[in-house]
């Protein structure tokens, strides 16, 4: 909790997705866009996603927390960094089930040990308006998109889906013979993605089994998106190239997606405490002015 010029954070991790944590409970302090780039640009803090825990608003959930990127732009939902901060909470309160806010809903998680948590994502949203795109699409297993030459394109034909964050899913042979950090700004920010999106590449390894990396959006690229993960998975089992449970290796590791049939999709994976730090709260202050 902050207390006089200081703020003190955790340094975390969920395959390598850095993860800064802040608690902000017991303050009316939030913080802003140019306060969350100032946190990242810091040695000590840089983040792709920051998790800033504030005073529970819904009766039953242990806190509500509101995400940043590292550019400072919000983001609905962060799979590695839910469960970062369940293993904080079930280490400081010795609990294994917990509940918290996020701007993607309610979401459920269940400390069995750091190197396994679990975090209920909530349900997939596949209609073109709430992913959302900006002209509609009936089939969302496929959209009309594009990038390289129109008679050999690069890219084409994503899954898109809202998993917390708007996501679109690019299937390929080989996830590593593409330029993602080329590509990855360039489709972010196409005009179809009003909200700009995660653009993923993944691969098909088995019947139960996808690689998969990412260029989230407001951040880049990254080792590990839980939330991409789980787009990849519901968008493979919709479209029947895998069943509804599979293993997604990520360049930081693997995750365990399962998208039951009460249509939640169920994301099993490890977080690491790195270190505790603090940051000067008057360099703060001259970036938010």
């Amino acid at each position: 909790m902050a207390d006089r010029g200081t703020l003190p954070f955790k340094k975390m991790n969920g395959l390598g997705n850095e993860i800064v944590i802040v608690d902000l409970r017991g303050t009316q302090r939030v913080l802003s866009e140019a306060e969350a780039r100032a946190i990242a640009r810091h040695p000590r803090a840089h983040f792709d996603q920051l998790m800033a825990l504030h005073d529970p608003v819904t009766a039953g959930t242990d806190a509500l927390i509101r995400i940043y990127n590292s550019d400072g732009s919000a983001a609905g939902a962060c799979g590695n960094g839910m469960r970062c901060v369940a293993m904080l909470v079930a280490e400081t309160d010795a609990r294994r089930d917990m509940r918290f806010e996020t701007a993607a809903g309610l979401l459920e998680a269940h400390v069995e040990s750091p190197a396994s948590i679990t975090v209920d994502m909530g349900c997939p949203r596949f209609r073109w308006d709430e992913i959302p795109l900006a002209e509609p699409f009936h089939d969302t297993t496929r959209i009309e998109l594009q990038i390289g030459p129109i008679d050999a394109p690069v890219l084409h034909s994503p899954s898109v889906v809202n998993v917390g964050n708007p996501h679109a899913v690019f299937w390929v042979g080989d996830v590593d013979a593409h330029d993602l950090a080329r590509l990855g700004p360039l489709l972010e920010n196409h005009p179809i993605f009003p909200d700009r999106a995660n653009i993923s590449l993944a691969q098909v390894t088995g019947a139960n089994a996808l690689r998969v990396r990412t260029w989230e959006r407001g951040a880049g690229l990254t080792r590990a998106c839980g939330s991409a993960a789980c787009a990849a998975a519901v968008c493979a089992a919709r479209k029947g190239l895998t069943g509804r449970v599979v293993d997604v290796t990520l360049p930081g590791g693997v995750l365990h997606i399962a998208w039951r049939r009460d249509d939640h999709i169920l994301m099993t994976g490890p977080a690491e405490f790195e270190y505790g730090d603090t940051l000067d709260l008057a360099s703060l202050a001259e970036a938010r002015s």
